[in-house]
């Protein structure tokens, strides 16, 4: 099949709105790009067609077809930076193989990861094979023990010998560090001796095999050990992992803000939040296009008034036809909230009438302040 018949089959499918000929649209576009070894993909005007039309087709996507496009374009030299941060940002498995290999991930791109994304995201980032210099001062720097195990276990990463001896000095509080510091290509004898001191007995005999660690050495570093223990420096503690508060919302927020100022958040990407079950999301998501505030959205989903969710979501554009499977998959997120039975059904079908977007929305800013002065 040529490369213009291709061509012809995929504007057919891009008038379709079936998620079988989406990814496929997705999938012959990756096709297409890839034709003569993506050499056109690379020029400027390109990139930026290429970024607006994956962008526009990725925001409404079904998991499933994110996660086979992100595999698709992980080793992609062509692929638009822009699309490749937001599938980096995306829930971990479609993430992964994206952290893992894409070329179109920079250091500052890595960098921006660690301090945006959730602990899975960081731990796939100090995998990452060839990891740069830049990039493990600041995992070093942030110094997350989940994500300091795995930069330990990356054989292939940029680390200074000032890199390993900071690995080895933290692994005396974080134990899950000593396994794959005692296996790294660049531990040297100095250092596994200082290792031996923190590790149990099976490491230990692992390290004076590898090393031939001499009896009197390992002496002197346990007497050394003692005195400073005694000396009230070591506080013996063990690995230590903190999840923090709230991170998954905050990368949300982060994903949708850069899709908004992108321009490319649609009202589809409530009815995506809620297929996948992620609450959190639709409410943000819903605020943002709304232009209102987040504690409104909360209030309107957690009532027994469903048309305030609906006139919520006329105000940004969603379809009468939409709205009932909408409802109901935010009900059943919410232990049925927001309430009112069949009769808020009905109600809600009336937040549809001959309105503009702008009515409906100053409309629903009302009703939410009235809720909350009625608590």
């Amino acid at each position: 099949m040529s490369v213009a018949l291709n061509s012809e089959s995929l504007v057919d499918l891009a008038k379709s709105r079936a998620p079988a000929d989406r990814e496929r649209l997705l999938l012959g576009l990756v096709g297409l790009c890839e034709a003569g070894g993506g050499t056109a993909a690379h020029q400027p005007q390109v990139q930026t067609l290429l970024n607006s039309i994956f962008l526009t087709l990725v925001v409404e996507a079904e998991r499933d077809i994110r996660q086979r496009l992100a595999g698709k374009l992980a080793h992609a030299e062509w692929a638009p930076p822009a699309l490749i941060n937001v599938l980096a940002l995306d829930e971990i498995e479609i993430a992964r193989p994206v952290i893992a290999a894409s070329p179109a991930l920079k250091d500052h791109d890595l960098i921006r990861l660690l301090v945006e994304a959730t602990i899975e995201h960081q731990i796939e980032v100090a995998r990452r094979p060839r990891l740069g210099a830049p990039v493990v001062a600041a995992i070093l720097k942030q110094a997350e023990p989940a994500v300091l195990a795995a930069l330990a276990g990356n054989a292939t990463a940029e680390l200074s010998e000032a890199d390993m001896a900071r690995l080895v000095d933290m692994a005396r509080q974080v134990a899950a560090l000593r396994s794959p510091l005692s296996r790294h290509p660049k531990l040297t004898g100095e250092l596994a001796l200082q290792l031996y001191v923190w590790v149990g007995k099976a490491l230990r005999e692992a390290l004076v095999e590898r090393f031939r660690l001499e009896s009197t050495d390992i002496a002197l570093a346990l007497a050394a050990s003692v005195a400073e223990a005694h000396g009230g420096v070591h506080d013996g503690q063990g690995l230590l992992v903190v999840a923090r508060d709230g991170e998954r919302e905050a990368m949300e927020r982060r994903l949708i803000d850069k899709l908004h100022a992108a321009g490319q958040l649609r009202p589809g990407y409530l009815v995506r939040a809620l297929r996948e079950g992620r609450l959190s999301l639709f409410c943000t998501t819903l605020a943002i296009l709304g232009r209102f505030e987040a504690e409104q959205v909360r209030r309107a989903i957690g009532s027994d008034r469903p048309e305030i969710l609906a006139l919520a979501c006329a105000a940004v554009g969603i379809d009468r036809s939409v709205f009932p499977a909408i409802l109901h998959m935010v009900r059943e997120l919410n232990g049925g909230r927001p309430g009112g039975g069949a009769d808020g059904e009905h109600r809600a079908a009336g937040a549809f009438g001959p309105v503009s977007p702008k009515v409906a929305g100053a409309a629903f800013r009302q009703a939410a302040k009235a809720i909350q002065d009625a608590v």
